[in-house]
């Protein structure tokens, strides 16, 4: 399966927002862009989707930037990468000139079917889910000791 960047990084953003809102209230986008590797300008253009998605709100002004719209536990990665690209979940279509009856075949022993298990799985974790998990990853890289020779 080949994901966007579009949507690579719009959910990393999101996992940025979601781990440092807390301490930081609002999140800027050059901070994301910052610890994240991802350029500005980028963000600039994923995250108004995320916004028109209910996802995240702005905050205006000199200590403006982005926070989440409702709890982390709310959000569910399904609806994320709707937000972001909503051909990624959706459903498989063929083009015309193919065979219908090989195509439906095909679809409905294949397809239909794997699409279904990966729109379910999307729709059971949510973005505290991610946090969680990069949280954890986060505290096993500074747990393990370095040995130098």
């Amino acid at each position: 399966m080949k994901i966007s960047s579009k949507v690579e990084c719009g959910i990393i953003a999101l996992v940025d927002i979601c781990v440092n809102a807390p301490t930081e209230n609002v999140v800027k986008v050059v901070s994301i862009s910052q610890r994240q590797s991802i350029s500005a300008k980028y963000l600039e253009q994923i995250l108004p989707l995320l916004r028109h998605a209910g996802i995240i709100r702005s905050v205006k002004g000199a200590k403006g930037g982005y926070t989440l719209s409702r709890s982390a536990s709310k959000i569910t990665l399904a609806e994320i990468i709707d937000a972001l690209d909503s051909s990624v979940l959706g459903q498989v279509s063929f083009e015309e000139k193919w065979d219908p009856l090989v195509t439906a075949a095909l679809d409905d022993a294949l397809w239909s079917r794997m699409s279904a298990l990966l729109r379910d799985h999307a729709h059971n974790i949510s973005l505290s889910d991610l946090a969680g998990k990069y949280n954890g990853l986060v505290e096993e890289s500074v747990a393990e000791p370095m040995y130098y020779i």
